[in-house]
């Protein structure tokens, strides 16, 4: 009986502690909204009230705070993860459940949506003590939660090799100013700091202790939306950003796989009007911290959408404004332009909080790297002819250039942010979008180069289309799917074609119209037109292209995208040679399914390739070289600079092996190699592999390779490269056995001409074939070819 008695007042004591949590914590600072929570200061916690179990919403959390470096990639305002979670009951805990939303069951029918969730595993992605139960109440600390690494910074720093860092509790700490409750959403933050051992040079140049690495990180809990939202079917064609999932309980006619274009709610205040106002505008806000004329031409060029939407009857439903003062960027209410500093140029990027059962987007997120209009402004610098000749202050035309890109910048990613993709191929058709990337459209007026029609100025046709078919209102009496496909039909008609990333990126990439960072319908014509804006550039090109006391190394910088200028179009043209001319083709459309591109095509684009290695072309003027003496105390070279074989000397003939170096990685790629072969083996007018190495060779190591002038050594260095190239094409991994034989018989009749000749040149590529043969499993050929200063915007070409 004494033992049931102490049983019974231990129990009593446990209720009474367990009902009395927060009556026994002084000091609470209150918060009311979708989740109630309480803030102690004393001991720096949060306790957050649970008043309704399995009830789903969405967590999100970003990087309020960056690292600053691109290379690093944590930028401030980062969006992490989104997921739908629910708070469930296990004992004496609550369990934060992800339930898994790639996997479903569609139907009214609960034993079989219970049947699929049974069949594939969920996340408990966290687990709190209920310190207070009360009246269906349950009091957690949700402390632990906030102070763990959502956002996977240790992770990220692990994995680039920068460095092994962990949570260092004792220098963390909540943050209030970003702590709030509202009635659909409550927002967490907290700083932590990451104590650790730097790797590398990367983490010292942006942190002022390399060994603490502090920022703040944000998470979200917001009511999930009705559901009056309508999903839209999506299609490859529309150029959407799309969600996925597995619908089990689709009829075994349909198909399983789901997906569904990503869009945000939009509905006329009038169905029956022509042109209607929204229920809801879609309104995004800029930072106010973006600096003037920034911030004019980001509000300009991020308002361009609202013609696109204009044109499918809605009038201002798509707004741009400043954020309100004191509103913050990180709360899903807003979708928010970001300006983003960094330490080295880098990307822009938009991203969305979208709802994963439906593809809703909740939230768009823009960020904008603030060093990218320099790099533009420069571009300008160096093509323009002798600015500032008569005074420094000549800064207005660079200005303008760089203006404009920023406009099409600010358009381009908020593309991303209300659900669409890149479509690289719309240069050929008049930058018919700005999911492009452009390259500035330069002309030659006189034997200048003029900036007049540089960058687009409003939205493009492409971008209507895919407004129109993620957007628009279907017309009553129109069967959805019928309508929407007239939409792309039409478009097609109209010469409007769509191609994203995977089919633009490769450098062994067979498409002949999706190309980054090039221009008009023809590539080939577009890099002749290039090369000659070059050289008139190169030609006008003096001291008088920077400013007074600035060092001369300054105007080896400058320099740099001037050399470069063809090494995008470069690419393009390279496209065409083994290329393909398809579209995403569905059975019933008028797309195109694929052909492989005329072979006289095919000749007239490696006829112009050519002259990318050729000394004649890419040679630097040998008074130009006079303009780069050693670097200047306090301005050594950098990523974007001029690599070098000569210690502190400019290498005039390192800049021509890294231009053919970027040609001859495209040209001679694996998959491009094996394209020709079988083309050829199709068709006999198309060109083979066959045919482009011997003519390759020809044209270079068997030609112009007499003399020990400048232009002949700048040969000679080239012809080094693509005799690389061609050996390697034969050892490479990748190559199949016929691109191997092939490129083997061109290689033995090559060591049979280098044979007979007596030039060190040429005995120095014999010596390096017979080390081929006698060792093919080991062999590489390795030149100290300088690595291409980063370009768009940084670290990548291929």
């Amino acid at each position: 009986m004494r033992t049931i008695s102490f049983i019974i007042l231990a129990l009593s004591i446990s209720l009474s502690s367990s009902a009395q949590f927060l009556e026994n914590k002084k000091g609470l600072k209150e918060y009311e909204g979708y989740f109630n929570f309480h803030y102690n200061e004393k001991e720096d916690e949060i306790y957050l009230e649970v008043d309704t179990l399995n009830a789903e919403f969405l967590y999100t959390h970003f990087l309020t705070t960056g690292v600053g470096s691109n290379d690093i990639g944590l930028d401030r305002g980062q969006l992490g993860g989104t997921a739908v979670v629910k708070f469930e009951k296990a004992g004496n805990k609550l369990l934060l459940v992800q339930p898994n939303q790639d996997y479903r069951a569609i139907t009214d029918n609960e034993a079989e949506r219970q049947s699929v969730a049974e069949a594939f595993s969920k996340s408990v992605i966290f687990g709190f003590e209920i310190k207070e139960e009360k009246g269906g109440k349950y009091i957690i600390d949700l402390t632990p939660f906030l102070m763990q690494d959502a956002h996977g910074v240790a992770d990220k720093l692990k994995k680039g090799e920068y460095g092994t860092y962990k949570i260092d509790k004792s220098k963390s700490a909540l943050a209030l100013e970003r702590t709030k409750a509202f009635p659909e959403n409550v927002e967490f933050e907290a700083l932590l700091t990451f104590e650790g051992e730097p790797k590398g040079r990367t983490i010292n140049t942006v942190a002022p202790d390399p060994k603490n690495i502090s920022v703040k990180q944000h998470h979200s809990f917001v009511k999930l939306p009705d559901d009056n939202y309508e999903k839209r079917e999506f299609d490859p064609r529309s150029g959407a950003i799309f969600i996925s999932y597995m619908d089990y309980a689709s009829p075994v006619y349909e198909p399983i796989k789901k997906r569904y274009a990503v869009r945000h709610r939009l509905k006329k205040k009038d169905p029956q009007s022509e042109v209607s106002e929204a229920v809801e505008p879609i309104i995004y806000f800029l930072d106010p911290g973006t600096p003037e004329p920034v911030r004019s031409a980001l509000l300009d060029g991020a308002k361009w959408w609202n013609q696109a939407f204009e044109n499918i009857g809605y009038k201002d439903a798509f707004q741009v404004k400043m954020l309100p003062e004191n509103a913050d960027p990180l709360d899903v209410r807003y979708n928010v332009i970001q300006w983003v500093h960094r330490s080295t140029r880098g990307w822009s990027y938009g991203a969305s909080v979208v709802d994963p059962r439906t593809g809703e987007i909740i939230k768009g997120h823009v960020s904008l790297g603030s060093l990218r209009i320099r790099q533009d402004f420069m571009i300008a610098q160096a093509m323009m002819n002798k600015p500032f000749a008569e005074s420094d202050s000549n800064h207005d035309p660079m200005m303008e250039l760089a203006l404009a890109r920023i406009r099409q910048l600010s358009a381009h990613e908020v593309g991303h942010t209300i659900g669409f993709t890149h479509n690289f191929a719309a240069s050929t058709k008049s930058r018919a979008s700005v999911m492009d990337y452009p390259h500035p459209q330069f002309e030659l007026n006189n034997g200048e180069v003029t900036f007049k029609n540089a960058y687009d100025t409003g939205i493009g046709e492409w971008d209507k289309v895919t407004v129109n078919y993620s957007y628009s209102d279907i017309p009553e009496g129109k069967e959805e799917k019928e309508y929407l496909n007239s939409i792309l039909e039409k478009a097609r008609e109209d010469g409007l074609i769509f191609i994203t990333d995977s089919d633009a990126r490769a450098a062994g990439g067979a498409n002949t119209l999706a190309h980054l960072w090039d221009n008009g319908k023809n590539a080939t014509e577009e890099l002749e037109e290039v090369l000659k804006i070059r050289k008139k550039a190169i030609e006008n090109f003096s001291i008088d292209n920077i400013r007074d006391g600035e060092p001369y190394s300054v105007l080896e910088d400058v320099f740099v995208p001037l050399y470069f200028f063809h090494r995008y179009q470069t690419e393009a043209a390279v496209k065409l040679i083994g290329g393909l001319e398809y579209e995403y083709a569905v059975k019933g459309g008028n797309n195109q399914v694929v052909n492989h591109v005329d072979g006289k095509v095919q000749k007239k684009a490696f006829s112009t390739i050519l002259k990318t290695l050729s000394a004649d072309e890419i040679a630097i003027p040998k008074e130009k070289l006079e303009l780069f003496p050693p670097r200047a105390f306090g301005y050594s070279r950098d990523r974007e600079s001029f690599k070098t074989n000569t210690d502190v000397a400019f290498d005039a003939f390192g800049a021509p092996a890294t231009a053919s170096e970027m040609t001859l990685t495209y040209l001679l790629h694996p998959a491009r190699a094996e394209r020709l072969v079988q083309q050829s083996s199709m068709n006999n007018d198309l060109p083979s592999l066959s045919w482009m190495l011997e003519e390759l060779i020809s044209e270079t190591i068997k030609n112009k390779t007499n003399g020990n002038d400048y232009e002949s050594s700048v040969q000679k260095t080239i012809n080094f490269v693509v005799f690389k190239h061609l050996l390697n094409l034969a050892v490479n991994n990748e190559s199949t056995p016929l691109v191997r034989s092939i490129t083997n018989e061109k290689i033995d009749n090559l060591a049979n001409w280098l044979k007979g000749r007596g030039d060190a040149v040429s005995k120095e590529m014999y010596r390096n074939i017979r080390m081929l043969r006698d060792e093919p499993e080991e062999f590489k050929l390795e030149l100290n070819v300088p690595e291409i200063p980063d370009g768009s915007p940084i670290g990548s070409y291929k």
